[in-house]
């Protein structure tokens, strides 16, 4: 007898096996029971979370001779035929490789066909935002008014793929990730009716690594098998996925926060020298940061033992939380670069080692985490006094002993200037290069080409030379960039400053902004640095 994989072995065969869709679940059965079933239906939801299996049982359920409060029976003739894939009426085509005008169009030349043994003619079309445009065309008119004898039942990981036509004729049901409770159960039942020994450890393991989705977490379970052992417990799985031991997570935050560099690289060391994957490494490592700040913050963590939730509490009397939530923002931002990189070692490893040095940890530190701190030091303040009357925030920026109060910023006025006297600030490019430091450079982009000038004593202006356009001005009409731009500019004025922005629309104001200095010519012309001393 051929082998059949778990995920195919357990799939549920009634709506009442599914697992954490219950708001779905419950709706079609209602729709069954009460003889109100849709011409269309879409199914969206992320990978392995039952939309093929929903679409199977609603495909038998709707044809059944004997369904019992909306489920198929599966005993009788038609619903036998369905479960071993004879029944022609019931036809399930990939998108994803049947895709063409071509396709669709022999689907809709069949739909004039009544069924040969069911009642209703079903199509389930999977992945179904694969269809070429022309495709999607062709099966809009069929959709939207198809005989009273044919279903159809689309599937996607990607709605908004799909043209506004195409959801507009549907009964649209979205599938949500699958807890990890959930898919524990699933899998006790699993492994008992599979005789398969397995820790409570391994199965929260599974479940966390599944990511919601039960087809994930039955092909590991699976994998775990094919090794042949007695027994599955945590460290098997985490060796089988390549996940590094605790012991190793551990021994890098350790060393990190007490900035021991030599013990990090020695650490990830032994790990690569295990085979473990770099992703998973740091994956593990933003995740045991997060909880030892959880740890800190509410003394609690229920998935570690005794022994490990000591290290835990151990570690996180050494560290501020500000220096945790620097860490976690770190590594988040080192794994979105190591998507990209060819050299994913090189950059795990710099990575690490400016967090293991007290100076460069402080400039690689976000530079939103200064606000949230003083957020969070106001709102303790406030549960203690109770006093919770002051509803503006203030920002206080000290500058050559200077206190400035930067309230709540307005959203900026907009001027179309032809003409203007031009007074070029000479601290703008200073700015400029603090927002790079601060790695602001969706604002950088948009504010390379401009220049500020003094409109009076409490007015900076910032002239687009290249015009204003819709989506500059989207940027930055953001609350969080002209908060920035007024706390920089007030800095460097000492005292609080507005920021008007100006659209430039006049030739002869270009040609003013445009005017260099002889050194600056002498410079561009020569392409090369040049210092010029005055006597």
């Amino acid at each position: 007898m051929a082998y059949t994989a778990l995920y195919r072995k357990f799939r549920p065969l009634k709506f009442e096996d599914m697992v954490g869709q219950e708001h779905i679940t419950k709706t079609i059965k209602n729709q069954i029971m009460a003889g109100r079933v849709g011409h269309a239906y879409l199914l969206n939801g992320g990978r392995g979370t039952g939309k093929t299996t929903t679409a199977k049982i609603l495909a038998r359920a709707v044809n059944c001779l004997n369904p019992q409060n909306g489920e198929p029976c599966n005993e009788c003739e038609i619903c036998k035929a369905a479960l071993a894939g004879s029944l022609t009426d019931i036809v399930e085509m990939d998108a994803a490789s049947n895709n063409s005008v071509e396709d669709i169009r022999a689907i809709r030349d069949e739909v004039n066909f009544l069924p040969t043994l069911a009642k209703y003619r079903v199509y389930i079309i999977d992945e179904v935002h694969m269809l070429s445009t022309g495709a999607f065309n062709a099966l809009l008119k069929t959709l939207e008014e198809p005989p009273a004898h044919v279903k159809f039942i689309l599937a996607t990981t990607e709605p908004q793929k799909l043209p506004a036509t195409i959801l507009s004729r549907c009964q649209r049901f979205d599938f949500k990730k699958i807890s990890n409770e959930d898919i524990m159960k699933r899998l006790e039942y699993v492994c008992k009716e599979s005789n398969i020994e397995i820790s409570k450890e391994a199965l929260k393991l599974i479940a966390l690594l599944s990511e919601g989705a039960m087809r994930d977490a039955l092909s590991i379970l699976e994998r775990c098998l094919q090794e042949g052992n007695e027994k599955i417990d945590e460290n098997f799985v985490k060796d089988l996925v390549g996940i590094p031991k605790l012991t190793f997570i551990s021994q890098i935050i350790e060393a990190i926060i007490e900035y021991k560099v030599e013990n990090v690289l020695k650490t990830i060391e032994e790990v690569e020298n295990e085979g473990k994957d770099l992703q998973n490494l740091l994956w593990e490592l933003i995740k045991y940061t997060k909880d030892i700040l959880v740890w800190k913050t509410s003394q609690k963590l229920e998935i570690y033992n005794e022994e490990e939730q000591k290290q835990i509490a151990k570690l996180a009397e050494k560290v501020s939380k500000e220096r945790l939530l620097q860490i976690i923002y770190t590594l988040s931002e080192l794994e979105n670069e190591m998507r990209w990189s060819s050299q994913k070692t090189i950059l795990f490893e710099v990575a690490l080692i400016k967090l293991c040095n007290q100076e460069e940890s402080k400039k690689i530190a976000s530079p939103d985490l200064e606000d949230i701190y003083d957020r969070i030091n106001k709102l303790e303040e406030k549960i203690k006094t109770g006093d919770f009357s002051k509803t503006s925030s203030e920002k206080t920026t000290e500058k050559e002993g200077k206190n400035i109060k930067i309230n709540n910023v307005p959203k900026p006025k907009i001027e179309k200037v032809t003409d203007l006297k031009i007074d070029k600030l000479d601290f703008w490019p200073k700015i400029i290069e603090n927002l790079k430091e601060q790695r602001k450079m969706m604002l950088v982009s948009n504010l390379l080409n401009t220049v500020a000038t003094s409109l009076n004593d409490l007015t900076v202006g910032i002239v687009f030379q290249n015009g204003l356009t819709p989506f500059v001005k989207s940027i930055m009409e953001k609350p969080e960039n002209i908060q920035e731009l007024t706390k920089l500019v007030s800095i460097e004025c000492g005292k609080q400053m507005t920021i008007k922005l100006l659209d430039y629309q006049d030739e002869v104001l270009q040609k003013k902004l445009k005017e260099k200095n002889p050194e600056e010519q002498v410079k561009e012309e020569l392409d090369v640095p040049v210092n010029v001393i005055e006597d």
